[in-house]
């Protein structure tokens, strides 16, 4: 049973790729502080924000709008990480991982938006 946001496997999954990322970020050079380093971290603040947001609203309307909102900072994030790749701050290694994450993120949000979808019903 859920007792709340925390307990969401897509809520789970998003923060595992927050701190990734935010360890990632500490990596990289200064120059990119306020140019990569920002967008990445954003972006998967995002993504955790907008399922404890949408969550928080009791509304599977409303709900549905947050959690696609943190789908797509996903797909940002990911868009983020293959310009580190381009950048050459981070291996094809390090990158695919990063991908199979967000990857296995967006089929678990995507799963529980069906869910709600189906809620709504």
């Amino acid at each position: 049973m859920l007792q709340g946001f925390e307990d969401l496997e897509c809520y789970k999954a998003a923060r595992e790729i927050r701190k990734a990322a935010s360890a990632f970020c500490k990596t990289l050079p200064n120059d990119e502080r306020y140019r990569l380093t920002d967008q990445l971290v954003r972006a998967t603040r995002s993504v955790t924000a907008n399922i404890a947001e949408g969550y928080g609203r009791h509304h599977h309307q409303e709900n549905l709008q947050y959690l696609r909102q943190a789908r797509g900072s996903l797909y940002e994030s990911l868009e983020h990480y293959h310009t580190a790749l381009d950048e050459n701050y981070l291996s094809a290694d390090e990158h695919q991982t990063a991908s199979a994450s967000i990857e296995n993120a967006l089929r678990i949000l995507n799963g529980y938006i069906r869910y709600i979808k189906s809620c709504r019903k």
